[in-house]
């Protein structure tokens, strides 16, 4: 599978429009996937223990979508091999009151991975220039210097975010962290089919609310933000990979062929050892064997 088909290319990307969201190019059933992803999972059991081990570099992994595209699900089958010592996942709904008295950026920087460790958001800072651009007040509850009414949250302001959300990027990508982003491409029409299956099994009923269809409604505007946000913050260090999100096994597995080509790009390695660090091994097995 080739990942560059789901990669929204720095300054070329134009269109959603472009992605298809029921793709399953390079793979021809559910079987076939399956074979693939246990590879997969293997594979990324091995490179994540040479992270672990090495403690020189992160992975930060950071999932956006509409509601209903897989997030979770995602989440739980690719890293489902991972050794949960080396991997954190945070999901960031709204915010409290103590994240709105700092900076857009404060709730998700203070849960960065540590070197050697993966960390994961799911959703992120970039809510605040997809569901906060689309519902602009609640831009007025962060208590902004000088933004005191709607017609103040001007093109510059969301322009001044973008370019902020650049700058960290860069700063943990000099600093020795790999950042993939995901957004996950569901179709309305296939949103409809999982939201009423959410209704209809009573095991999925707790992932439904009444706001998720009221978020429906503003599925243009919604789209319109997700391009704009790609736009502007597929960067060569950090770009964006539109993930075909209909059929979730080829979703999980698409996640999965990214994350894994990108870690073998980290070219990790494990420690080497300084002479008297083997020297004390020698010393130490031979203390164990009773010489």
């Amino acid at each position: 599978m080739n990942i560059n088909q789901f990669l929204a290319e720095p300054g070329r990307f134009k269109s959603l429009k472009i992605f298809q969201t029921d793709s399953t190019a390079g793979v021809s059933d559910k079987s076939e996937a399956k074979d693939w992803m246990d590879n997969y999972i293997k594979d990324m059991q091995e490179l994540q223990d040479v992270l672990y081990a090495d403690n020189k570099q992160s992975l930060l992994l950071i999932f956006q979508a509409m509601d209903g595209a897989g997030k979770d699900s995602t989440i739980e089958h690719v890293m489902s091999g991972i050794n949960p010592q080396g991997c954190q996942v945070f999901s960031f709904k709204q915010p409290s009151t103590e994240e709105l008295d700092h900076d857009f950026l404060w709730r998700t920087t203070k849960c960065l991975p540590e070197r050697g460790r993966i960390g994961i958001f799911n959703r992120s800072y970039y809510e605040e220039v997809l569901v906060v651009k689309v519902h602009p007040g609640i831009v007025l509850n962060q208590k902004l210097p000088g933004i005191d009414t709607a017609d103040k949250i001007t093109d510059e302001f969301w322009n001044d975010r973008y370019e902020s959300i650049n700058d960290l990027e860069k700063h943990l990508f000099r600093n020795g962290t790999t950042i993939l982003k995901f957004f996950l491409h569901i179709s309305k029409e296939e949103q409809t089919d999982r939201f009423l299956k959410r209704i209809d099994e009573p095991h999925k009923n707790w992932k439904f609310a009444l706001g998720d269809l009221e978020e429906r409604d503003y599925w243009n505007d919604y789209q319109e933000a997700y391009e704009t946000m790609i736009k502007k913050t597929s960067t060569p260090i950090a770009p964006w990979y539109i993930i075909p999100a209909d059929k979730k096994w080829y979703m999980r597995l698409a996640v999965a062929e990214v994350i894994l080509q990108r870690m073998k790009n980290m070219k990790l390695k494990y420690p080497v050892l300084s002479d008297s660090q083997i020297a004390d091994l020698k010393k130490a097995k031979e203390i164990l064997q009773g010489k």
